[in-house]
């Protein structure tokens, strides 16, 4: 039933709190239906590329480097090795990679901190359970102010962008390959005004862009973070809390990342090298499907929609497909309830498409699907060859609280330590 939802375009479309118009902007790309949606996800397509998402790796790298060491530091130093909850600094953590990816060091330090502190705020005023207006000191007036900082963020680095790749500077994030389009774009349209044959002209860019505004390009990088934010965080907090909780998963998980690297844990990341790790991939599928970070996509019905032969849901109404069910059902996921990645290599896990709604189906799924479970097997292959963390567990560890995303309800006690050589 939730499959066919996401499929029914000509019947719903996602529908947000209002709030989210104020946060995100009403003119904002995200909120566009039909046509006029579809033509605008086309030119963002090439920003997620299989040659795309290789030249981002660099930047992941060095953000995991860098949280790795602060991780190890807060457990041992500032905390004396005693157990903390670490949904926090994963939220941090991944904040800072989607910050450098999307933007690179156009961002400064300060400014990427700021964000991941102040996030926080636009998740809890995108409540349910919130004025629709915005009240001053209410969580929504704080969420609004949070977001304005944001944006005005993103504007400041589609400008430095844009100066920088008019220079002839190289791509090295998602905002730099998109701004790249719009100039090969801008110069393949000013061939054709200049008479030039279409078919004469060898470097047609595979996309025909217009010129977009720092404004505009600001609210998609925003859409972009508010898409990834809470999800990434969820899935990463689960990652480390399941490997540290199967310690025999772990060194398998381990052992092939050494294995691919050639026992060089340095090794430079890469597509085709996270390509090679089957294990890993499958460990992340396995826990995206166990925790998916979205549970729910509320959807608008747009004219009445015979969802079924007996029931037609009115116009105006409100439809709310789960994905859990479809992920949890034990026909297509034998034994659901327990975390076995194995079932996506030797199992029929991979042939459960039509359950496999972790990104969503249909005209919305997900952009940086295929960003984002590279991002975490990057992630947890690189902490596995560098650190040791050991969990531990509390009566609400595998009880589930709701924050945008899913997360365990006690947040997540581990230490960490730098693993010996």
């Amino acid at each position: 039933m939730a499959r066919k939802v996401f499929n029914s375009p000509t019947f719903v479309k996602p529908c947000v709190v209002d709030i989210a118009h104020k946060l995100l902007r009403p003119n904002n790309w995200v909120f566009l239906d039909g046509k006029a949606h579809v033509e605008y996800r086309k030119g963002l397509n090439g920003l997620f590329t299989r040659q795309a998402l290789d030249l981002y790796l660099p930047r992941q790298n060095e953000v995991y480097n860098s949280y790795f060491q602060k991780f190890v530091d807060f457990s041992q130093k500032d905390n004396g090795g005693k157990p903390t909850p670490f949904m926090p600094y994963f939220r941090e953590l991944m904040c800072a990679v989607s910050c450098r990816v999307f933007v690179g060091y156009y961002m400064p330090d300060e400014a990427m901190k700021k964000i991941s502190d102040d996030y926080y705020q636009i998740t809890a005023a995108l409540d349910l359970v919130n004025f629709p207006f915005i009240i001053p000191f209410t969580r929504t007036w704080y969420g609004k102010k949070a977001a304005d900082m944001v944006l005005a963020e993103f504007a400041k680095c589609a400008a430095k962008s844009k100066v920088r790749m008019a220079a002839g500077g190289s791509v090295g994030c998602i905002l730099d390959g998109w701004v790249k389009n719009m100039l090969d774009s801008r110069a393949y349209r000013e061939k054709l005004e200049k008479g030039i044959p279409k078919e004469e002209i060898e470097d047609k860019p595979d996309m025909v862009l217009r010129d977009f505004s720092d404004e505009e390009i600001s609210m998609t990088l925003f859409t972009f973070l508010f898409a990834s934010q809470d999800a990434t965080s969820s899935a990463c907090t689960w990652l480390f809390q399941f490997m540290a909780d199967r310690p025999d998963l772990l060194d398998k998980l381990r052992e092939e990342n050494l294995r691919v690297r050639e026992g060089n844990s340095g090794h430079p990341l890469s597509v085709d090298l996270l390509e090679k790790l089957t294990f890993t991939r499958a460990v992340v599928k396995e826990t995206l499907r166990m925790r998916p970070p979205v549970l729910m996509v509320p959807y608008l019905v747009k004219r009445d929609y015979p969802i079924t032969d007996t029931y037609t849901v009115p116009k105006g109404s409100m439809v709310v497909p789960t994905t859990y069910p479809a992920l949890h059902d034990p026909e297509a996921y034998p034994n659901p309830e327990h975390f076995d990645p194995e079932r996506w290599i030797s199992g029929t896990a991979e042939q459960q498409t039509k359950n496999w709604l972790v990104f969503g189906t249909g005209p919305h799924y997900c952009l940086g699907q295929n960003y984002a479970i590279l991002n975490l097997m990057a992630l947890i292959g690189k902490a596995s060859l560098e650190l040791d963390w050991t969990h531990y567990p509390t009566e609400l560890s595998e009880k589930i609280k709701v924050f945008a995303t899913i997360f365990p309800q006690d947040d997540c006690f581990l230490t960490f330590q730098k693993r010996s050589a």
